[in-house]
C-alpha cells in the first residue's frame, strides 16, 4: 500500500510546485516549524513556547492543547514569512520529545491528565515495583532499556493508576496513548473525525513496550505495565506516508505526513551519521549522544540504551547506542531564571573567558538524577569546591562545563561498549554556539568537534525523512551531499590536566549520590 502511495507522490512531487519540506518539531520548551528548500536549507520558522508545568518536586508536565494550539501558529507563521500555502510543500516530517506521554480520549479529543514529560520522576516507585526481584535490567534484552523513569511506559501506567476513571476508559478501548509525535499526527490528521494513530520506530523504542528487533509491542510486558493493548499506536518506519493533513485541519491539507523520528533521532539523520561508528552530540535541554551501531543492536553493559536511529521505509532499521543527559541547557536556563545570576544565555561565554579555570568549583546538574551512565534517581545536584575566591563567573564557567564533563562520561561508556574509537564528534543545538563550551568540549573529548552549517538538524533530520518517503530526496546520499561542515575546534589542552579535571568531576559526582530517600521526599 505505502509503495504504491509512494510512487504516485514521487511523480506528484518531481512537478515544480512543490519546492519545499515543513518540519514540526515538538521541543521541550517550543514548538517549531521550519520551511526547508531541496539544499536542506532554512526557508522560514515559526516557533512558540508552551508553559513548563512543576505541580511537585520532581514532576514536569504540558498541556498537549497548548502545544496543538502552538503548533498550529508556528505553522502559520513559518508559512506566511515565505508566502507559501500547501501546494508549494512536498510532504511534513514530525520530530518530538521523546518519552513525553499524553494520553486521550479518543472520542473527545480530550486528554484526561497533561503531558508528563521525559524530565519527570514521579514513576520511580513504579519502576522498582515491576523491576521487582529481577532488578532494572529485568527487560533490557528485548527492549533494549533499563527501568528508569525517563520512559514513557511507567508513565502510562502512572496516568491509568492515578487519574478518576482513566483505567475503566481505557480498558473500554476510549483511551489512546501516544507519545507527542503521535498526538501532533493524529490531530494532524483529523483528530477525532479519522485522525491517524501511529508512531515510529524510534519513539515506540523508548516506551519500554517494544521488541528492538521484532520492531512489535510486546503484549505480555503491556500487560505486566496493565497497559491494554487497545491504547497503544501503529509502529510504523521513520519515512513512510502515514496520511494526510485533513481539509478541516487547516493550512496543510492535502499534505502527506511522511516522516516521523524522535529529536535525537531526527538530529542523527540530519548531520548524516549513516556509517558505524559515526557520532553526534545534540546540546539541548538535556544532552543527547547517539552512535550509529549499524544493522545489530548492542546491548550495553555500561548505562547506555540500545534505541533505534531510524528505519526507512521498507529498509532494513539501522540500531543506536545513546548516551541521555538530563540537564545541560536547562542549567543556564536555570541560573537565569531562578537564580538571576544572567540575563541571557548569551552572557556565558563572556564570563567564563573572563576567568583562567572555574576556580576550583564543579557543578552537578542532577536535579532529576543522574541518566546516562550512572542511571541514580536518588542523586541531586551539587556545586563543590568552593572558597571565597570563587565569584560568579566561576559558577557560571563551570556550568557549562558540566555539560561537557557529562558528554566525557557517555563517550567513555560508548568506547567500551562499541568497541569503536571515537574519531570526530558532531554537534548541533543551541549550546553549539558558544564557541568556550565547544573548545572545551574538544579538550576532553581528545577529538575534533565539529559544527555544522545547519544546526538545526534536529527539525532537518525530520524533514529529510519526509521528503525521501515521497521522492522529494532521493536517499541518504542527497543528506550527506548538502551536509556542510561550519567550524571545528581541535584539542588543545594538556592532556595530564585534562585528566586532572576529570578526575575531580568524578569525585563531585559522587556527592550527588543518596541523597533522597523517603524523608527528603516529603518536603
Amino acid at each position: 500500500m505505502t509503495e504504491k502511495k509512494n510512487e504516485h507522490l514521487h511523480s506528484e512531487t518531481n512537478d515544480e510546485e512543490k519546492r519545499y519540506v515543513l518540519a514540526i518539531d515538538q521541543g521541550t520548551t517550543s514548538s517549531r516549524a521550519i520551511l526547508f528548500d531541496r539544499k536542506g536549507e532554512i526557508v522560514s520558522v515559526g516557533q512558540l513556547e508552551h508553559e513548563q508545568i512543576f505541580p511537585k518536586a520532581g514532576w514536569v508536565e504540558h498541556d498537549p492543547q497548548e502545544i496543538w494550539r502552538n503548533i498550529r501558529r508556528a505553522v502559520g507563521d513559518c508559512l506566511s514569512e515565505a508566502e507559501v500555502n500547501h501546494h508549494d510543500i512536498a510532504a511534513v516530517g514530525i520530530t518530538n520529545q521523546r518519552e513525553t506521554t499524553v494520553v486521550w480520549d479518543k472520542n473527545t479529543g480530550e486528554p484526561v491528565y497533561n503531558a508528563i514529560v521525559w524530565q519527570d520522576t514521579r514513576t520511580q516507585r513504579i519502576c522498582e515495583e515491576l523491576a521487582g526481584q529481577d532488578g532494572p535490567g529485568k527487560y533490557r534484552d528485548r527492549v533494549g532499556l533499563d527501568f528508569a523513569t525517563y520512559f514513557a511506559g511507567p508513565k502510562i501506567k502512572w496516568i491509568l493508576d492515578n487519574v478518576d476513571g482513566a483505567r475503566e476508559k481505557a480498558e473500554n478501548g476510549d483511551l489512546l496513548f501516544g507519545t507527542t509525535d503521535t498526538w501532533v499526527l493524529w490531530n494532524l490528521t483529523g483528530g477525532t473525525d479519522g485522525g491517524v494513530h501511529v508512531t515510529d520506530v524510534t519513539n515506540a523504542s523508548r516506551t519500554m513496550l517494544m521488541n528492538i528487533r521484532t520492531l512489535e509491542w510486546e503484549e505480555d510486558i503491556a500487560e505486566d505495565f496493565g497497559i491494554p493493548m487497545s491504547m497503544l499506536p501503529e509502529i510504523r518506519s521513520s519515512a513512510e506516508v502515514y496520511g494526510r493533513g485533513r481539509k478541516a485541519r487547516g493550512l496543510l491539507r492535502g499534505v502527506p505526513i511522511a516522516g516521523i523520528l524522535g529529536d535525537q533521532q531526527a538530529a542523527t539523520f540530519g548531520q548524516a551519521c549513516f556509517e558505524k561508528g559515526m557520532s553526534k552530540n545534540t546540546y539541548g535541554t538535556g544532552n543527547f549522544m547517539l552512535m550509529n551501531t549499524g544493522e545489530e543492536p548492542v546491548i550495553s553493559e555500561n548505562g547506555l540504551l540500545t534505541t533505534l536511529a531510524y528505519k526507512i521505509g521498507d529498509q532494513k532499521p539501522v540500531y543506536a547506542l545513546e548516551g541521555s543527559i538530563a540537564v545541560s541547557g536547562s542549567l543556564i536556563q536555570w541560573l537565569r531564571d531562578n537564580l538571576e545570576l544572567i540575563g541571557s544565555a548569551a552572557e556565558t561565554e563572556e564570563l567564563a573567558t573572563s576567568v583562567e579555570d572555574s576556580g576550583g568549583t564543579y557543578f552537578v546538574p542532577a536535579f532529576s538524577g543522574l541518566f546516562a551512565p550512572h542511571w541514580r534517581s536518588d542523586a541531586r545536584g551539587v556545586l563543590v569546591g568552593m572558597t571565597r575566591y570563587v565569584k560568579k563567573s566561576h559558577i557560571v564557567r563551570a556550568a557549562l562545563e558540566a555539560t561537557a564533563f557529562q558528554t566525557r562520561e557517555v563517550l567513555d561508556a560508548m568506547n567500551a561498549d562499541s568497541g569503536v574509537e571515537l574519531t570526530e564528534l558532531r554537534v548541533d543545538g543551541g549550546m553549539t554556539a558558544n564557541e568556550f563550551l565547544m573548545q572545551f568540549q574538544a579538550d576532553l573529548l581528545r577529538v575534533p568537534v565539529i559544527r555544522p552549517k545547519v544546526t538545526e538538524t534536529t527539525a532537518l533530520g525530520a524533514a529529510y525523512a519526509a521528503g525521501i518517503a515521497v521522492g522529494f530526496w532521493e536517499g541518504e546520499q542527497d543528506v550527506t551531499d548538502n551536509w556542510q561542515e561550519d567550524k571545528r575546534w581541535e584539542p588543545e589542552m594538556p592532556e595530564d590536566e585534562v585528566e586532572r579535571q576529570y578526575r575531580l568531576w568524578k569525585k563531585a559526582v559522587q556527592r550527588t549520590l543518596d541523597w533522597v530517600d523517603d524523608d527528603v521526599e516529603q518536603h
